[in-house]
């Protein structure tokens, strides 16, 4: 169980940047937003830690970007690994959950902005899916 002790260790691709976070992590919530299509590829599999607890520990390429007036994201622009989404009005960070260094022991616990999903694949599994935001429903989805 990770706990308030617990510390999980992240970085980009090329290892320009990395990052420490202290204590626990949300589980993982699926976006299926246009924009994580757009910068993933395909949907974004997050997961969240308060920004206090957030320490880049190699910064040798994080680079943000403003996607909204709501959020920016950011990545390494060296090797252009997607790494953060960050909310401006929130305590805490959404942290792609690939760029963990795993084991991690975290679980897919949701999905959101499910009717922006493109059509070339399914949803198969019985999580909570939400068409828009949760709006903070999902566990320990922090503000």
């Amino acid at each position: 169980m990770r706990d308030e002790n617990s510390m999980t260790t992240g970085g980009c691709l090329c290892g320009a940047v990395r990052y420490e976070i202290k204590g626990p992590l949300r589980d993982v919530v699926n976006c299926h937003c246009s924009m994580c299509q757009k910068s993933h590829g395909n949907f974004g599999a997050h997961t969240k830690a308060r920004k206090d607890d957030i320490r880049i520990t190699h910064n040798d390429g994080l680079a943000w970007y403003k996607t909204s007036e709501v959020a920016q994201r950011g990545f390494c622009q060296k090797c252009g690994s997607s790494l953060f989404w960050e909310p401006f009005n929130f305590d805490s960070t959404g942290i792609l959950a690939g760029s963990l260094d795993g084991p991690i022991g975290l679980k897919t616990m949701g999905h959101i902005f499910v009717g922006e999903k493109p059509d070339f694949y399914e949803i198969t599994d019985d999580n909570l899916q939400y068409q828009e935001s949760s709006d903070g429903q999902l566990a320990n989805d922090y503000k």
